[in-house]
């Protein structure tokens, strides 16, 4: 393995191995039924596993395209990613297994993407990738005691799935790269929780690198929240752009409110804005009897129709901002065992719409309702604290996440930078004193090799022979004409080429004593393509003080620095290149 964490693959592959009926082999697509072959469900059957699975999303792009995949393909594949940053509140758990549950129920594959790079990219815990991915292992022991049924469910590690498909990932992040532009990356921030300005260059790498995920993982549905409805659009826009028929389907799920007056969504960076799975019977009590719990609908805010999808409350555009009944309608009255119900003040319920009018007409009391709330989410959550007070390795887990949290913030106040892994590609063998690099001129409009290009590359070439140094290179940097979209990012055509242009050099070459080698930048990042990615993204995520706070040491205005000049910053390509 090239990473230079080691351990970490190994220790992944051992802890996981109780969680997973299947390797880590994602790429591995489910076979579609033949041509002419017989419906993969009957009508009755059909129509069951597509309400089971409509009932999952708030959204759905699109509900015939649905109905299509489950009438082609007796099995499919569902995923969604996560990014371990610190502890998991309850819609990322409890609601999280009764979605899963369904769609498996449905025939679905549930592919969950620990996705440990881009905590990375987004500097969580610290930008420390091992101290992630322990908060990943945290993760998984939480599903497996809220009641996930984890027979179809398959977890697969970003660090360990983009090195086994290193070629195909990242010839695909540039291709994707190439066809969106820049601003259409910007929107999509908000995956990350980020606003579109100050961003870093690995921010523009994250929604690039989300949307390759969906087809390196064979994902036939993505089934994410909301929130990440725009990058899930980016790749159906993506198979509008090369042609691919069957495009990933989107259902989006519900985004949970916030306990706190105001807050559309629950947020980690506040402990009392949502109950937390680790939470004990007394926290669980104070933050529901202390939450928002109004009677009066209000209009829709932006950010409710962003996370919502318009498809709530009234068609005046009214909503009952209330999260008591949020997590009564999501979590108690459908659970990861199935429907459930709820006693309030006497009233026995078996769907939300009634209480929640009842509640609205006065009807019952909002210290019945948050009692008989605090009492159901408490017998609810009891087999997960069981487990972590049970089983060792998650107990030990629980506190290892808690000493990198403490860890991280005590780097952060004392103005700490961890040591970082960049390291550059090594170009030249070992005891070369000096390297002269002349990179390759790209490919032009007319799409052939010039007399101009060759000529213009010899001379930097005897240029740089002039320095003395003790190895020259033709750097042929073949990706990043993909990304730039050169010869319609076409890699053999990009390889004929330089291929063309290196033979044309080398001939004239000999006449002018100049020697050199040919270096092409696809086969030396492949060499050891995690670490050069990592180095890349860690690259790319540092920040410095600056007078409005803390800015990126490379952002998009210091790449549109280096381009040419009169080129504009225009395409998400250019970033990546």
């Amino acid at each position: 393995m090239a990473l230079a964490y080691d351990e970490i693959g190994a220790a992944v592959q051992k802890r996981t191995s109780g969680y997973s009926a299947a390797p880590h082999d994602a790429s591995a697509g489910i076979p579609s039924a033949p041509a002419g072959a017989p419906s993969a469900a009957s009508d009755g059957d059909l129509d069951r596993k597509f309400q089971l699975l409509r009932s999952v999303g708030e959204e759905c792009q699109t509900e015939a395209e649905l109905r299509e995949l489950l009438a082609r393909k007796k099995e499919f594949i569902l995923y969604d990613g996560f990014e371990p940053s610190g502890r998991m509140h309850i819609a990322q758990g409890l609601f999280k297994a009764i979605n899963v549950n369904k769609c498996t129920e449905a025939g679905g594959i549930f592919k969950f993407y620990v996705a440990d790079w881009f905590g990375l990219m987004n500097d969580k815990m610290g930008g420390d990738l091992k101290k992630i991915q322990d908060t990943g292992m945290y993760f998984v022991h939480v599903w497996k005691s809220c009641g996930m049924k984890m027979e179809n469910v398959r977890f697969v590690w970003t660090s360990q799935f983009i090195e086994e498909n290193a070629t195909e990932y990242w010839t695909k992040m540039l291709d994707i790269s190439r066809v969106t532009s820049l601003v259409r990356v910007k929107r999509c921030c908000t995956i990350m929780g980020r606003e579109e300005g100050n961003l870093t260059a690995a921010q523009i790498l994250y929604p690039l690198m989300q949307c390759t995920d969906i087809f390196l993982l064979r994902a036939d549905i993505c089934q994410l929240g909301l929130d990440q409805r725009k990058v899930n659009m980016q790749a159906r826009e993506y198979c509008s752009s090369v042609g691919i028929k069957h495009k990933p389907i989107i259902l989006s799920h519900h985004m949970m409110m916030g306990l706190k007056a105001g807050q559309a969504k629950m947020s980690k960076s506040d402990p009392d804005s949502a109950v937390f799975m680790e939470d004990t019977p007394e926290d669980v009590r104070r933050k529901i009897t202390n939450a928002a719990c109004p009677r009066e609908k209000e209009p829709r805010t932006s950010k409710q129709s962003e996370l919502t999808g318009e498809v709530d409350g009234d068609s005046d555009g009214m909503v009952l901002n209330n999260p008591v009944i949020d997590y009564i309608r999501y979590l108690v009255l459908e659970n990861a065992k199935g429907r459930g119900t709820i006693t309030v003040d006497g009233r026995t319920y078996d769907e939300a719409d009634s209480l929640e009018s009842d509640f609205v007409a006065g009807k019952i009391s909002e210290k019945g309702l948050k009692e008989a709330c605090i009492e159901k989410l408490n017998g609810i959550m009891e087999g997960c604290r069981q487990h972590f007070a049970k089983d060792k390795e998650a107990s030990d887990l629980v506190a290892l996440v808690e000493q990198h949290k403490v860890a991280v913030q005590k780097e952060k106040d004392q103005g700490q930078v961890r040591p970082t892994p960049l390291r550059s590609l090594r170009l030249a063998e070992e005891g070369v004193q000096s390297l002269g690099v002349v990179f390759a001129p790209r490919p032009g409009s007319d799409l052939g090799v010039t007399a101009e290009a060759v000529l213009a590359t010899l001379s930097c070439l005897v240029r740089a022979k002039q320095g003395r140094h003790a190895k020259l290179v033709l750097w042929c940097e073949d990706w990043s004409c993909i990304a730039l979209d050169k010869m319609q990012g076409d890699l053999k055509a990009i390889g004929a080429y330089y291929g063309i242009l290196a033979d044309a050099v080398k001939g004239l070459a000999k006449q002018a004593q100049v020697e050199f080698e040919v270096k092409v930048q696809s086969t030396e990042i492949l060499r050891d393509p995690n670490m050069y990615w990592i180095s890349v993204i860690d690259a790319g995520r540092r920040k410095r003080k600056g007078k409005s706070g803390e800015e990126p040491v490379i952002g998009l205005e210091e790449v549109a620095g280096h381009l040419p000049e009169g080129e504009a910053l225009t395409e998400s390509g250019q970033v990546v290149a």
